[in-house]
């Protein structure tokens, strides 16, 4: 049973809230908005810094190596930590690792923005992740606990809302910071743009935040099969970022093969060990559905996050658009999502399944479309409308594609794991987004030499091919999804 409790601000005592949630605290949505603040910065923190990767590039010299990496750290420490931390907010208390993980962050976010080298903003990035990932999963959670009914899911339709357009918000705000070129700050300025809303997230969710943990929750905590995963994740991504600039040597080969022998290796002994809380539960791989899911998770974060960092490589250093231009034209991305969210719910009651299959066939030929615009453009500075209606489809596809997908996921896992699946679901999605970044990415630096609209017309057909290995992993899953947990 999940206990709720709060502190006394030095003012008036708080109301104490009853389980339920809904009749029980008063400041109940003060506190929600407070934590969609925090969130807010994660959400944001991708595509910001997408867009300014050109400028990264330039102001610190950055290899192409080094430009992937800034974006997959942050993805591998974020996927790393993800589910431990929430297995130590439910016992030590989701407040408590809520404000620790928005201080953290910020703290990382200053040192990202200070960074001298790109190494040293790689190495910021990757601890920037974990920070996000500590305070992630406590949001969801404290929402579990202080909405109940009508207004949990609310709650969560707000929050959605909200994830959706910061995508949007991001990749714009990410090019006009970047122009804006404040105090002469330049690329620095999207990471210090993070400490004012951290410091009013610290205050206020200090004072509204109510307390609360799982006062059921019992044995281990794995933080051996912690570290073990995030060896494993990083043995995995670092011969397919690096192998190119080495020739592909044989121990790069070793490595991936160990890490993916690592992952198989701990699912195995966190049941061999009994842990009550394992970070991969080895049952639920034993389900077809489940892994299938799993893997278009994965493809799906990776076509986009791979196909977003060469459209946006190419766009600034091939084309001459400002970051600001960049990241004007990404919005039409965004509009295509926001355009086809109203329909997602009749559709899905209606077409199940074939609802995931279409949306993964029309982003597949939306990200086509703007591979043949991009091939057709025979000078530089050429017209963005002939790529905008790819954008705009494959914006429509994802929303078709990712709306249901959890859902129809967890649909295939009892409920008693369902958290469980949830959190491996999560970290699929940002393990395949740092995979997508290095096999895309790679396709695009490896004939960059040959002018920056070959080398994307080159990698964007990796990304194509992702979206039509979705389409086909979706004839996997159940044709209806039957989970009625609004909170999925």
């Amino acid at each position: 049973m999940t206990s709720l409790k709060t502190e006394e601000t030095a003012h008036e005592p708080a109301e104490p809230p009853r389980a339920g949630g809904a009749a029980g605290y008063a400041k109940r949505w003060a506190a929600a908005w407070v934590m969609i603040l925090a969130a807010l910065m994660d959400m944001i923190d991708g595509s910001i810094v997408n867009t300014a990767l050109p400028s990264i590039g330039r102001g610190l010299h950055a290899s192409s190596a080094q430009l992937q990496w800034t974006v997959s750290a942050y993805m591998l420490g974020f996927a790393a930590t993800l589910i431990i931390a929430g297995h130590l907010g439910d016992r030590y208390g989701r407040k408590n690792l809520f404000l620790l993980g928005t201080a953290l962050f910020a703290a990382a976010s200053l040192a990202s923005a200070l960074a001298p080298d790109a190494g040293a903003l790689v190495a910021f990035r990757g601890v920037q992740g974990v920070t996000a990932a500590i305070l992630m999963p406590q949001v969801l959670a404290s929402f579990r606990t202080m909405f109940d009914g009508e207004e949990r899911g609310k709650a969560f339709a707000l929050y959605g809302a909200i994830a959706g357009i910061s995508t949007a918000f991001g990749v714009l705000l990410g090019g006009v910071l970047t122009d804006w070129n404040l105090f002469g700050w330049g690329w620095r300025t999207i990471f210090v743009v993070n400490l004012p809303l951290a410091a009013v997230v610290l205050i206020l969710g200090t004072l509204w935040i109510p307390s609360s943990r799982d006062d059921g929750f019992r044995g281990r905590v794995d933080l051996l099969g912690s570290l073990v995963l995030a060896g494993s994740l990083v043995a995995i991504v670092l011969p397919l970022v690096q192998g190119r600039s080495n020739g592909w040597p044989v121990w790069g080969w070793i490595l991936l093969a160990a890490g993916i022998a690592a992952l198989f290796a701990l699912a195995w002994s966190e049941k061999a060990r009994r842990i009550e809380h394992p970070l991969l539960n080895a049952g639920l791989f034993r389900k077809p559905t489940f892994t299938a899911g799993l893997l278009i998770q994965m493809l799906f974060y990776g076509g986009m996050s791979g196909f977003m960092l060469a459209f946006t490589i190419w766009l600034q250093s091939g084309q001459g658009y400002s970051p600001a231009q960049a990241g004007l034209l990404m919005v039409a991305f965004s509009a295509g999502a926001i355009l086809g969210a109203p329909m997602v719910d009749a559709l899905v009651a209606k077409l199940g399944r074939t609802l995931l299959i279409l949306g993964a066939a029309v982003m597949a030929g939306g990200f086509a479309w703007v591979a043949h615009a991009v091939d057709a453009s025979a000078q530089q500075h050429s017209s963005a409308w002939p790529l905008v209606p790819g954008l705009v489809l494959a914006g429509i596809g994802l929303i078709f594609l990712v709306i249901p997908l959890v859902n129809t996921i967890l649909s295939t896992v009892t409920p008693q794991r369902a958290g469980g699946a949830s959190g491996i679901l999560s970290t699929a999605q940002q393990f395949g987004g740092a995979l997508g970044v290095a096999v895309i990415g790679n396709a695009f630096f490896s004939t960059a030499d040959r002018g920056l609209t070959k080398a994307f017309v080159h990698a964007a057909p990796w990304a194509v091919a992702a979206y039509i290995g979705c389409a086909l992993l979706c004839l996997a899953l159940p044709r209806k999804v039957v989970t009625e947990d609004p909170t999925a």
